[in-house]
C-alpha cells in the first residue's frame, strides 16, 4: 500500500463511521509526488469523497435499502458506502476497485468498524458507486457496468457531486445532501450532493 499518513477520523456526513484518513490539507496529487502515473493510480482511498459520503449517509437513515441483501460496492475508495451497508445489517458486502490499494483500505477500515468485507460475488442485489464520473474515459466503462448490473436486477445506487460526467438521464434523483470536504482536495468546504437510483 502507498505510503500515505492517515489517522482514523469520523466521515464528516456519516460520524457513526471513521475511516483510515489523510488529516493534513493536501490534495490527491500531493501524496504522489505531484506527478501522475497511468500505471499506479492515485489513493483516492486516503480520502472520503462527497458521493461516497452521501451514499453513506443516505443507507445508514435507510437502512431497509442494504438490509438482507448481497451488496457490492464497485470502485469502493475508502469503503465507506460498503461499510454502511454492513452496518445496515447486509446478508454479505463486497468491495471491489481497480486500485489493489484501495480494496486493503476498504477492508481495514471496514476492520476499525466492527465489520467484515467479502470476496464479490456474481449477482449483487444492490450496487454502490459513489464519485465514478469524474472522467470522460472512466464513466463509459463505469456505466456499462452499472447498466449489466441492473439489466440482471440488481438496485443501482449512485452518490454523485455533480462531477461533469454522469448520465443522469439513466437515474433518477432520491435526496440530496450538502457534504462537508476538504477544500484542499475539492477547492470548497462543501458539495452538493445526490443519491440517486439507476432507472
Amino acid at each position: 500500500m502507498l505510503d500515505a499518513s492517515t489517522a482514523l477520523l469520523p466521515v464528516p456526513l456519516a460520524p457513526e463511521i471513521s475511516l483510515h484518513l489523510v488529516d493534513a490539507p493536501v490534495g490527491l496529487f500531493d501524496l504522489t509526488g505531484g506527478e501522475f502515473r497511468s500505471d499506479v493510480p492515485p489513493p483516492f482511498w486516503a480520502f472520503v469523497w462527497a458521493g461516497g459520503q452521501a451514499l453513506a449517509r443516505y443507507l445508514l437513515d435507510h437502512p431497509d435499502e442494504a438490509a438482507g441483501r448481497r451488496v457490492l460496492d464497485l470502485a469502493t475508495g475508502s469503503g465507506v458506502a460498503a461499510i454502511a451497508a454492513a452496518r445496515c445489517g447486509a446478508a454479505r458486502v463486497a468491495a471491489t476497485d481497480i486500485d489493489p490499494d484501495a480494496v486493503a483500505a476498504a477492508h481495514r477500515n471496514a476492520a476499525a468498524n466492527g465489520v467484515t468485507l467479502a470476496e464479490p460475488m456474481e449477482l449483487p442485489e444492490l450496487v454502490l458507486a459513489g464519485d465514478v464520473f469524474y472522467s470522460p474515459a472512466v464513466a463509459p466503462q463505469i456505466t456499462g457496468q452499472l447498466r449489466a448490473f441492473r439489466r440482471n436486477g440488481a438496485s443501482v445506487l449512485v452518490g454523485d457531486p455533480g462531477r461533469g460526467y454522469f448520465p443522469e438521464r439513466l437515474f433518477e434523483l432520491i435526496t440530496e445532501y450538502v457534504v462537508p470536504v476538504p477544500e484542499s482536495l475539492e477547492d470548497t468546504g462543501e458539495l452538493r450532493t445526490g443519491v440517486w437510483r439507476m432507472r
